[in-house]
């Protein structure tokens, strides 16, 4: 079984290392918009599988098996994806600050038969209140550019977490506890 990460997330990568599983990195060009009002977890499932899909599609990709995968972070039914810049940036931690957000993350898998199986994953992160010093402070490293909810777990934006309620890596962006489970059905 030849094993296809659609993704060109290095933090999806080392997760996926740490399995012990060979894979190749292949990347798509996907449309990553969703229509305003859908479910955050939908939205995740929606984006994981198009992500997936589209990489299935390559020549080089037919007959392995792709996983694609996307994170959102929701905050009171509204998405935070990736901030556009700084500013945005800005705004997702000061919403973020004092309060707990879930963070889903869509995993979609297109077997070589081209069937697809697919599941979110969802943790619950509180954050500590944040004063606006701190959040220019960790804005000036550049972490939060490329992060869903504009925060790295795994890196500064860890002083901000009073704890969490799930699956740590899912908030890093990759659940591989229960992606083993699912690649153990078909191998």
């Amino acid at each position: 079984m030849k094993l296809i990460l659609a993704s060109g997330s290095p933090r999806r990568r080392e997760l996926l290392e740490m399995t012990g599983l060979k894979f190749e990195i292949v990347t798509g060009d996907t449309d990553e918009t969703v229509p305003e009002g859908l479910d955050p977890m939908l939205a995740a499932l929606e984006l994981c599988e198009r992500k997936a899909r589209a990489v299935a599609e390559l020549p080089q990709c037919r007959g392995c098996v792709v996983i694609g995968a996307d994170t959102i972070v929701s905050l009171d039914g509204k998405k935070f994806g990736k901030p556009k810049d700084a500013q945005d940036a800005r705004r997702m931690l000061s919403a973020l600050s004092d309060r707990t957000h879930t963070v889903y993350t869509g995993v979609a898998i297109v077997h070589s038969d081209r069937t697809v199986s697919r599941f979110v994953e969802s943790t619950d992160v509180h954050f500590y209140p944040l004063s606006e010093r701190q959040i220019d402070d960790y804005i000036a490293t550049g972490e939060y550019a490329d992060k869903a909810g504009g925060y790295a777990i795994q890196g500064g934006g860890a002083v901000f977490i009073s704890g969490i309620i799930g699956d740590y890596y899912n908030v890093m962006g990759l659940p591989i506890a229960r992606l083993m489970q699912e690649i153990q059905k078909i191998h």
